[in-house]
């Protein structure tokens, strides 16, 4: 493949355009919420595996 066909058939970026990445508008107490909850869990489990 030449580099004018792959400048052809190659997308051009759209500015703006989403890739499909986490949207940042969403609700953060919750995303907090669920991180520290599986922190717990993650300690939980090694504490009763006898890991720590």
């Amino acid at each position: 493949m030449t580099v004018n066909a792959a400048a052809v058939t190659a997308p051009a970026a759209v500015p703006g355009a989403r890739t499909g990445g986490p949207r940042e508008d969403g609700p953060k107490i919750l995303e907090h919420l669920m991180g520290w909850t599986l922190v717990v869990v993650v300690a939980m489990f090694v504490t009763q595996l006898g890991l720590l």
